[in-house]
């Protein structure tokens, strides 16, 4: 990408990192001060909380549906015009979600908002990617993550308390003055980078891609809700897995397709963007399953229980500052194996939780799965760029924010499913859950989020090395 002459000077890769993080700042904690509310929310619906995953899901979908296109519309427009017209979107879409007065509207609102968050997340990345040098990436990318961990860690007990104390609306009105902040900053820091070369438009590439994801996922969900929908919803997902495949042969073949795959030809790569795949797949599910076992199955409040799950999200958040010492002893392979099997272990006592554990032992299963988890996530966002070659870095960049995305939301929807089968095996009526469902769900999640360590020891000892620092001993 190019800036033009008129254009100011580029600033420094860390002040860029900054801004972009301010920006997933407000994003992050939009998801997240979310699901400490999702009972209540269900509650002014007349709806089950089950049902309120997909008010979740909608907003990734359209994450994983629009991110595609961010990279043609960012090459067209210019980043940072790009950036700052999806803050704008996403701010007006949180308006709308405060005033939703059903779930279907509220679901609209979200889908607009995630149409902003599409633009934001993927150009950010791209700009830190293409002008960060690979010896200073993992720092860059830290700078990216470090700040936006903060909204996992507040989120949680900022909604409970917002929803206990004043109106779960109030949680998106948050985000008026946010998106006036990112806003300044972006149009303020960072410069309208262009594409070299002007590409056309991969119609038919965003048509497969945009529907499969919406087939598959909004399938999930379906099977997640009233179960005269379980045998259309997943009529409707295994539809949208072919159209996935279809748009994979597609791409293969097109010229300039919306979503390139050929990095999907690097081991590394492609390791940390299926198996990392897998991996999020699988931890995202807690970040539904807590908040609504703590309100729904332990009966706590929206405010303990949003204090609650603040300490994932603080493990998370400090972890970040050991992550790199962490990789850097270890190299990467020991490091995600490890912590692949650390995680496992403590994401499933959540399964042990009842009316009479303590909450502390409740605080620090919940931090110490938060912090192997950041280690490990740290590792897949940098490896999986340690061999792509420069010219390839905006398509990789593009690809592992789709995947990424993609995860995130069909992770909540397998929660929910999970949660909903086991319900129907013991004959319980839907939405009548029960603390067991939840207890079931967190050994499920327990067991998946280990299986990418098959796919993990098939890196070398020396992987990522020229970023990490690592030295094998001898």
């Amino acid at each position: 990408m190019t800036a033009p002459p008129e254009e100011k000077p580029r600033p420094s890769s860390t002040i860029v990192a900054l801004v972009v993080a301010a920006a997933f700042f407000m994003e992050t904690l939009d998801s997240t001060v979310i699901l400490t509310a999702l009972p209540k929310m269900a509650e002014t619906f007349g709806r089950t909380p089950v049902d309120m995953s997909l008010g979740v899901t909608a907003y990734l979908l359209a994450l994983g549906v629009f991110i595609p296109a961010s990279g043609w519309v960012a090459d067209r427009l210019g980043t940072r015009t790009v950036f700052t017209g999806a803050i704008v979107i996403f701010t007006l879409a949180s308006l709308a979600c405060a005033f939703s007065q059903d779930l279907w509207s509220f679901v609209i609102a979200r889908i607009v908002q995630g149409t902003g968050g599409a633009m934001m997340s993927p150009v950010g990345r791209m700009t830190i990617v293409r002008t960060t040098p690979k010896s200073e990436l993992i720092r860059a990318m830290n700078f990216l993550i470090f700040p936006g961990l903060i909204g996992p860690v507040i989120g949680p007990p900022l909604g409970g308390f917002i929803t206990t104390y004043v109106s779960w609306r109030w949680i998106f009105l948050l985000n008026l003055p946010l998106g006036l902040i990112g806003g300044i900053l972006v149009h303020r820091y960072l410069v309208n980078l262009h594409g070299d070369v002007k590409r056309p438009f991969d119609l038919k590439g965003f048509l497969l891609n945009g529907g499969g994801l919406a087939c598959l996922i909004y399938g999930l969900d379906m099977v997640a809700g009233e179960r005269s929908g379980w045998w259309s919803g997943l009529a409707l997902a295994v539809f949208g897995a072919v159209l996935c495949v279809l748009a994979i042969l597609h791409a293969r073949r097109a010229a300039h397709p919306i979503v390139n795959f050929s990095a999907m030809t690097i081991k590394t790569y492609r390791i940390c963007n299926t198996a990392g795949a897998f991996y999020r797949f699988a931890t995202g599910a807690p970040h539904f399953l807590m908040p609504l076992m703590f309100q729904v199955g332990l009966g706590m409040s929206p405010f303990v229980s949003g204090l609650l799950v603040l300490a994932h999200g603080a493990g998370d958040f400090l972890a970040q500052v050991i992550s790199p010492i962490a990789i850097r002893l270890a190299g990467f392979r020991l490091a995600m194996i490890w912590t692949g099997v650390g995680y496992a272990i403590f994401i499933g006592m959540c399964a042990f939780f009842n009316e009479v554990t303590p909450h502390y032992a409740i605080l620090l299963v919940l931090f110490t799965a938060g912090a192997i988890r950041s280690i490990q996530l740290s590792a897949l966002n940098t490896l999986q760029y340690a061999d792509v070659p420069p010219e390839g870095l905006g398509p990789s960049a593009t690809l592992a924010s789709v995947i990424q995305q993609v995860t995130r939301g069909g992770g909540i929807a397998w929660a929910a499913v999970t949660l909903n089968m086991i319900m129907a095996l013991r004959g319980a009526d839907a939405g009548a859950l029960s603390l067991f469902d939840f207890q079931v769900a967190f050994v499920v999640t327990a067991i998946a989020s280990a299986l990418p360590i098959i796919w993990y020891r098939q890196f070398p000892a020396a992987a990522g090395a020229e970023i990490s620092g690592h030295k094998r001993k001898t």
